[in-house]
Parts: structure tokens; sequence; C-alpha cells
């Protein structure tokens, strides 16, 4: 049984104000080490349950948050960027299952830290008319693999606006939000022994179920995805790649061959969106 795990920052236990998400400050060094111990924790309970090998997948920022000399050394570490399948590098090498970890909601909503991809630039990204947030996004990339997502942990904004699209999966709530940077969170702790718990209930049902193999990797489909940015300058600025349509100041719209392709456009775009900064 082959695991990746995807490991954000922004739902991870103790985590409300953006300090805590870059890198440069002392709240950030605390904020990567509870990151870091939550991946652990899947990890961890990922083997104990009964996989056989695990990637931890850095998913946040310029993906170098991780502190790899912390982690469990059964696990493999998927650090820096850029990189093809952003958030869900690892999938190439086969998992079965993959668990986000520390996750949040989409942009525009009450979920702490709440965004998609790109806060400064992606206001709202829907896939074939449906919004999605990150977790909805590469969750789709996964199961293009041939991926089940089995675990995620986050806020409870995040969970209820994720449960219906993995309806079978796990969740572990690590926060309340109250707000944008507010609300109640577990301890660091229990919010590991949490996941860890989940992680090892999730593989070992998996394999109860006869789910040891990998899957076969599903067709990939055309895909619509439309995009609304922050700013008019933006779409502007998107624009310029003649495959993109202008819907309105600040919508446009492209088709894409995957749902792989789809992101790596969206990182494309997300990219430039540094030079308007």
């Amino acid at each position: 049984m082959k695991v990746l795990i995807s490991a954000d920052i922004e739902g991870v236990a103790g985590v409300f104000h953006p300090e805590q998400t870059r890198a440069g400050n002392g709240e950030y060094e605390a904020a990567r080490r509870w990151m870091t111990l939550e991946a652990n924790a899947a990890i961890e309970g990922a083997f104990a349950g009964g996989a056989t090998q695990v990637w931890v997948n850095d998913s946040h920022g310029g993906f170098r948050n991780l502190l790899p000399d912390l982690l469990d050394a059964r696990a493999q570490v998927v650090l820096g960027k850029p990189r093809t399948l952003g958030m869900m590098a690892g999938l190439e090498y086969g998992a079965a299952l993959v668990f986000m970890i520390g996750y949040h909601a989409m942009s525009q909503t009450r979920g702490i830290l709440a965004h998609t991809i790109n806060s400064f630039a992606f206001a709202r990204v829907s896939l074939n008319g449906v919004e999605v947030g990150e977790a909805g996004l590469y969750g789709a990339l996964a199961e293009e693999y041939g991926a089940r997502v089995a675990l995620l942990s986050g806020d409870d904004v995040f969970a209820e606006e994720t449960a219906p699209r993995f309806p079978e999966a796990r969740f572990v709530v690590t926060k309340s939000a109250t707000g944008h940077a507010s609300g109640v969170t577990q301890s660091p702790a229990s919010a590991r022994l949490a996941i860890e718990t989940a992680a090892r209930e999730v593989v070992q049902q998996s394999l109860a179920e006869g789910h040891a193999r990998e899957s076969a990797r599903a067709a990939a489909l055309p895909v619509e995805c439309e995009l609304r940015t922050q700013t008019s300058a933006l779409a502007d600025l998107f624009c310029q790649w003649p495959m993109l349509t202008r819907v309105d100041a600040v919508t446009l719209r492209f088709g894409a061959a995957s749902v792989e392709h789809a992101v790596r456009m969206l990182n494309c775009l997300s990219a430039m969106s540094f030079m308007l900064r």
C-alpha cells in the first residue's frame, strides 16, 4: 500500500495569522514545526496501518517548509518548486491513497486563511462549472492518476465544503473558524493524535477492503476551467496567453486536455502574477 501525504500549513492546529505562514519570523518557525509534526503523525499512522511506502509532499508556498529531520525516517519527502504536479507531486510513484493534511477552505469563504492557490491573484476557480478549492482541484488530479483521497484535515469550514466532494473520506477537524484569522483550535498534540489515529484506521480499512495495490490511472478527459482574478490588471496579464478567453473584466476561461493540464496552467498563471505585486 503506497500513500502520498500532501501537507499544507493553513489548516494546521494553532495557525491563524498570515505571518505564521510566511518565512522570516519566529511565528513561522513555530508553525512550520507544527506542520511537520502533523505530517509526521500522518506518516506514522499510515505505516502503523500497513502502508509499505509513504511520500510526504511539502505543499505550502515555496514547497520548502517541512523539517525533514523531524519526519519518520521511513518516509520520503518531496520538496521544492517548480514541479509538474504541484501539491500532488509524488502521484507518479503509484500511490493508492492520498492524505491532505493541514488544508484550508477555498477563496472568499469564512475559513481560516481561506484562499485558492494564490490569494493575491485568484478569487475563484471552477472546473466544468463547479467551484473548487485546492482540495477539490488536487483531489481531481489524484483521481486522474488512479489514487483515492482517503484522509483530510483542516478547519470546520474546510471540512463542511469538502465532505460532499469526497463522501467516503475521513476528516479530522483541527480547529473551528470564527473568521478569516480567528477561531478555536485543538492543541497541536491533540490534533496530531487524531491525525495519527485516523491515518492508521484509514489504511487498515483500505487493506481490509482489498485496495492494497495501486489503482489504474484513469483516462484523462478534457476540462474547462474558469478563473476569476482579484483585479482586471491580472486578467490583462493572464490573457497574454493566446489560449485564454476573456469573459469580462476579471473572468477568463481556458480548455485543458486533462485536470493535470489545468493544474499546470493555473500554476503558471500564479507564477506570472508575481510581476504585478
